[in-house]
């Protein structure tokens, strides 16, 4: 079992930056891959980026070039630098654990309680 637990989100800027943090508990942090997705209201969650245990990274192509997803093992934590942020961006994020990086929702096993970014114009 792993809970995972979003943190860094708010209100910003349109062109600021914000790094979302997410944190696992339990000792098998490093034997998954994580991504990270957003829901905007009355959308559909959409995957934003993953990372793979071996650190290979995946980026939807909206937020190549402005989003930098990490991990540390040894912190149980993944982050997502964000910048350059436009409104678009606005919605809950949310990070996930799986097997491997997908862009599919529905393959990721374990979920956190999202965190809310929303970007002002």
């Amino acid at each position: 079992q792993v809970q995972l637990v979003e943190s860094g989100g708010g209100l910003v800027q349109a062109g600021g930056s914000l790094r979302l943090s997410c944190a696992a508990s339990g000792r098998t942090f490093s034997t998954y891959a994580m991504g990270w997705f957003r829901q905007a209201p009355g959308k559909e969650r959409e995957f934003v980026s993953g990372i793979s245990r071996s650190g290979t990274t995946y980026y939807t192509d909206s937020v190549k070039g402005r989003f930098t997803i990490s991990r540390d093992n040894a912190k149980n934590t993944v982050y997502l630098q964000m910048t350059s942020l436009k409104p678009e961006d606005t919605a809950v994020y949310y990070c996930a654990a799986g097997t491997s990086i997908y862009t599919d929702r529905a393959r990721y096993d374990y979920w956190g309680q999202g965190t809310q970014v929303t970007v002002s114009s």
